[in-house]
């Protein structure tokens, strides 16, 4: 019979996802909470925004140096670090994991504060949860729940 598209078209496909022990984060999490993080796969969409992160970072970096051409050095560096830029580039794999990292996270809800602070203290768990979250993009979507149609009519 081969390829079903119609029948592919018609399904409602929800993203994979994975609760990632994170035993070392344990501290803050609420007393008697599972320390997971919550991740999920990324749609062909979001990933293209990974992909493009090193770009969006490069050319923020460059008019960043533009506008800081005319003020001292001391001030440049207070504003770097208001935006949170201390290093002038970051590397084009980081940069696309802290992108995956923001975009993957389901709980906690991660931000780019919370990913670049992640990366510097715990850099293995940091490469762990990408790396998790490229896995289950790969995986791909699973075939979701039909949701109920609602109440029997009365």
């Amino acid at each position: 019979m081969g390829f079903d598209a119609k029948r592919f078209m018609q399904e409602r496909f929800e993203p994979r996802t994975e609760a990632v022990p994170v035993p070392f984060l344990a501290p803050y999490f609420g007393d008697g909470e599972e320390p997971v993080w919550k991740i999920r796969g990324l749609t062909g969409a979001e990933y293209g925004r990974v992909n493009e992160a090193p770009g969006r970072n490069t050319a923020i970096a460059q008019i960043a140096e533009e506008l800081f051409s005319g003020i001292s050095k001391k001030q440049a560096s207070a504003i770097r670090s208001l935006v949170g830029g201390g290093e002038k580039e970051t590397p084009e794999d980081v940069a696309k994991r802290l992108e995956m990292l923001m975009i993957g996270s389901i709980d906690p809800v991660c931000d780019l504060e919370l990913a670049v602070k992640f990366c510097k203290v715990a850099p293995i768990q940091f490469w762990n949860l990408t790396n998790r979250i490229s896995i289950l993009t790969g995986q791909g979507h699973v075939p979701g729940k039909q949701k109920p149609s609602g109440g029997t009519p009365g």
